[in-house]
């Protein structure tokens, strides 16, 4: 695994490249030579075939005037036999040899490109990207769209900028890094992906380097995919514009992403707060920031950090190893919350940490009991798909939400029940019409059915009181109408359902979609 360099002033000098011909395949009637290139830890392999030298030579000869006689010539007859190529192989790479030590400093573009510097080489990475910038950057940014970029990219334009060499060191005009940094203090919208293993041809880790994000200025939109968020610098310079924030495959824990800084002190306290105690840091909020999916990744509880995010509403946490549900009361604003497939067995007290929340999906968990859900007043969507409930008598701990309107229940145990639709349906009483049920309407037979099971629990529930008198009538409260009510210290008041909700899809973009 390569490893990379480090940031600073204290990195060593740039290595020498070397360029190694280490083989040759044939390819149909003629032969592949595999070149293995190295810049300090970096490796890659490159192919090309004798005629690709060839025009490489002629295009050197023109332009930088080297030796013409320096490439080894053609052969026509028994240009395949495996002595001609072992003997080509030989003298190719003492020809490139050659050529990189006639230019030590700055690759000449042909050579470069020929080796495949644009692809993992750092001048040869931030070049390629600065001129395509200086081409298309305008009609990017005016166009508005998600601008996708590897981390291998942003690690070269981070070297550079450490380096403190001339912005344009080949002397060419479109490969300028200002072409870059203006660019990107314009951007809005950035997408950071990197890939799985070995990148391209190469040794390198692309998830494992380290970039810096402080040159973008204006982003209002990030997604990181398959980096490591502890070799993530910068993003917290996008505190006062960033409305949306993804970060997946990449976290082991949500101070990485909102409070990385935090390591550093012992202890910290969000901007604005009552301080009381030894604080050895105030720490900005992301004061623009409503939605943030850190889904699928590793993150094992929701940390103080949430206190940085006050003005979030969409939160998405699916895919990960949480436990307990902490801190969420600090997200006043908190709507929409998907706490799908973690490791959630109890939703005790629930209520004192979502007071206004809206949609909330537990789909996935570890969930036997629903009692912990009871208060959720303001709830619209419920999902719990996927859990461990058996008894049809926990469904009553929803059935008395007055805003409730839309209820999964597939693949648990109870899912299995003879009529389970209309036992279900029937928890909710006279509201049993206005609940949408695995996403299927609810069909007039069905309500039939429901009056049918409502008339024999209130007969139940009579003969239960002439048994014993002294029991408070009204029990059956969870089969008459309420109000939906937003939850307060103050009297309720009648506020009208949610036809349907909005959904947390960010932009015209769609970073949060499924993939």
């Amino acid at each position: 695994m390569a490893a990379a360099r480090s940031f600073g002033p204290e990195r060593e000098a740039e290595p020498a490249k070397e360029a190694r011909v280490v083989g040759s395949e044939l390819v149909d009637t003629y032969t592949v030579y595999i070149i293995q290139v190295t810049d300090g830890n970096h490796e890659w392999t490159v192919k090309h075939r004798y005629s690709d030298f060839h025009d490489l030579h002629e295009k050197l000869v023109a332009e930088r005037k080297i030796d013409k006689n320096l490439l080894p010539p053609k052969k026509i007859i028994g240009k395949n036999s495996r002595s001609l190529v072992e003997k080509r192989e030989k003298d190719l790479e003492v020809y490139l040899q050659k050529l990189l030590a006639a230019f030590p400093g700055m690759t000449p573009r042909v050579l470069a490109h020929f080796l495949h510097f644009h692809f993992y080489e750092i001048n040869g990475i931030t070049a390629a990207l600065a001129e395509e910038l200086f081409e298309k950057g305008e009609q990017l940014l005016g166009a508005g769209e998600v601008f996708a970029i590897g981390p291998l990219q942003l690690y070269a334009v981070t070297e550079q900028l450490q380096q403190g060499k001339p912005t344009c060191a080949s002397g060419d005009a479109k490969t300028d890094l200002g072409h870059i940094l203006d660019f990107t203090c314009r951007l809005k919208y950035l997408k950071v992906s990197g890939t799985e293993g070995p990148f391209g041809t190469s040794n390198i880790q692309e998830q494992l380097l380290p970039f810096d994000l402080s040159i973008f200025k204006s982003l209002h939109q990030v997604e990181i995919s398959h980096c490591d968020a502890k070799h993530v610098r910068g993003l917290v310079s996008s505190k006062p514009t960033l409305g949306t924030l993804s970060v997946r495959f990449s976290a082991t824990s949500m101070k990485e992403v909102l409070v990385p800084e935090a390591s550093e002190f012992d202890e910290w306290e969000p901007e604005g707060t009552a301080l009381e105690g030894p604080v050895t840091a105030v720490i900005p909020t992301w004061q623009a920031l409503t939605t943030l999916d850190l889904s699928h990744n590793s993150i094992s509880e929701i940390d103080e950090s949430v206190k940085l995010i006050p003005k979030i509403e969409f939160l998405d946490l699916s895919h990960n190893g949480l436990l307990v549900v902490d801190n969420l009361q600090h997200l006043y604003n908190l709507v929409h919350l998907d706490l799908s497939y973690n490791k959630l067995s109890s939703m005790e007290g629930l209520h004192t940490k979502l007071g206004n929340i809206k949609t909330l999906n537990l789909a996935g968990n570890l969930l036997e009991s629903l009692s912990g859900l009871h208060k959720l007043y303001s709830l619209v969507t419920l999902d719990l798909r996927d859990n461990r409930v058996e008894q049809m008598e926990e469904v009553r701990s929803i059935g008395s939400l007055p805003c409730l309107e839309h209820v999964f229940l597939l693949n648990n145990p109870l899912s299995i029940i003879p009529d389970y639709r209309t036992k279900v349906l029937a928890q909710f009483g006279e509201r049993a019409s206005e609940v949408c049920l695995d996403d299927t309407v609810t069909t007039e037979k069905e309500l039939d059915t429901v009056e049918v099971l409502k008339a024999i629990q209130k007969a139940k529930e009579v003969k239960s009181k002439l048994s014993n008198p002294e029991k408070k009538g009204g029990e059956d409260s969870r089969l008459s109408a309420v109000p939906c009510v937003r939850p307060s210290s103050s009297p309720p008041t009648v506020v009208p359902t949610s036809a349907s909700l909005p959904q947390p899809i960010l932009s015209n973009q769609g970073i949060l979609g499924d993939e």
